[in-house]
């Protein structure tokens, strides 16, 4: 066999979504695009700000501007610039070396992992959770140990506590969450805050907090993302670019490091050589220059609400059961029958393209994403409606 037996096995193991995927292609060929209504994939469909172009036209006109290697952790005046964001966003007050430019947040959270686990660690995350999880965790020798949340997507520490032993190394909590849209509360970060410090005293060990924040500011209807560095000194965040400002495409991220960090400057040390080491080297050169002058801006969340309550007025009304999410652009029905992979393939025959929740760890749901036209949206709520009648 020319493929490693784990990628074979990965491979195997996920079929049933590249199949979904597949079909999904063949329907659109055979019906046409638009006949199609595709909540796979969670793709901004918004355009970028137009300050966005503007300062990106601005950049690449630069005929001062080099395109060599920098510190492999980023500019500095980048890193300066977005310390002065998040240092708003967490309560605490951070400089450029606590921040670290990486390709995205995918690439954040792969040099988190490389720098702090050791093989046969534990990284313990609620679930339902990004699908990628469990893979970057294994591509560092590390394994994902999954703990169920509240019915309503909430954090459930008393489960979190349970599976924490001495080879738990990481929390990872995704707020807003996707598939689910769900914020974790001030009270509930203060909480995990407390037991990990309990943890920490009682296997005289670091747990790290890492927060996954792609959709911070992707809320609706005044709804605040706390921030973790007050709950928490041995916290890390990992983010993106890609949602809030609609271009994933550019992978543009950073990470940052809580400044009461114990370890702070040997793990800083330690994400700057695991950048280089896994082949980023750096984050992009010409994003790093646009975001340094962008810092707040963001897309027109108005229009992800409107879209969010569209969805949900007419899924109500066809009898769907769900949270509404105050943030990211993603909803999480109940499947009316156990099996969700049944349940979406049901939603195909109408040429409705959903997740199954079981793809998130969450069996018995679906995840529909919303960043799509208005115009599809409205046109599915019919076929939502006479799948939900079919299984009633």
């Amino acid at each position: 066999m020319t493929v490693s037996e784990k990628i074979n096995a990965i491979a195997t193991k996920s079929s049933w979504i590249r199949k979904m995927f597949e079909e999904g292609n063949r329907l659109k060929t055979l019906h046409g695009a638009d006949k199609v209504f595709d909540f796979s994939l969670g793709n901004p469909n918004l355009l970028p700000p137009d300050a966005f172009k503007e300062v990106l036209k601005e950049v690449a006109s630069d005929k001062g501007a080099v395109h060599s290697y920098m510190p492999n952790v980023g500019y500095p005046d980048t890193r300066a610039a977005v310390a002065v964001t998040v240092s708003k966003e967490q309560g605490v007050t951070l400089t450029e070396n606590e921040i670290i430019m990486t390709c995205g947040a995918a690439g954040a959270l792969n040099v988190i992992f490389k720098t702090v686990l050791n093989p046969g660690d534990e990284i313990i995350s609620p679930v339902p959770h990004f699908v990628e999880y469990g893979f970057y965790a294994d591509n560092h020798g590390g394994t994902l140990v999954k703990v169920p949340t509240n019915e309503d997507f909430t954090l459930d520490i008393k489960a979190i506590e349970s599976e924490i032993n001495p080879k738990t190394k990481i929390v990872l909590i995704n707020s807003p969450n996707n598939p689910t849209g769900q914020i974790y509360s001030k009270e509930s970060l203060d909480q995990l805050g407390a037991l990990l410090r309990e943890k920490n005293k009682e296997f005289n060990t670091t747990i790290y907090l890492v927060s996954d924040e792609p959709y911070r500011k992707v809320v609706y209807d005044n709804a605040v993302v706390p921030g973790i560095f007050e709950s928490y000194d041995e916290s890390i965040v990992a983010t993106s670019y890609s949602k809030d400002i609609s271009i994933p495409g550019e992978r543009i991220g950073f990470l940052a490091v809580n400044p009461k960090a114990k370890y702070k400057d040997q793990i800083y040390g330690g994400f700057a050589l695991s950048n280089r080491i896994l082949g980023y080297v750096n984050a992009p050169a010409l994003m790093q220059r646009v975001i340094a002058k962008v810092q707040g801006l963001s897309v027109d969340i108005d229009l992800y609400k409107r879209k969010r309550d569209l969805f949900c007025e007419g899924l109500k009304d066809a009898g769907y059961d769900f949270t509404v999410p105050p943030g990211a652009f993603y909803l999480f029905p109940k499947s009316p029958i156990a099996d969700d992979v049944k349940f979406v393939q049901a939603l195909q025959e109408e040429l409705i393209l959903t997740v199954p929740g079981s793809g998130f760890a969450g069996p018995g749901y679906f995840r529909i994403a919303y960043c799509v036209d208005d115009k599809s949206i409205e046109n599915s709520i019919s076929g939502f409606k006479k799948v939900m009648a079919k299984f009633s």
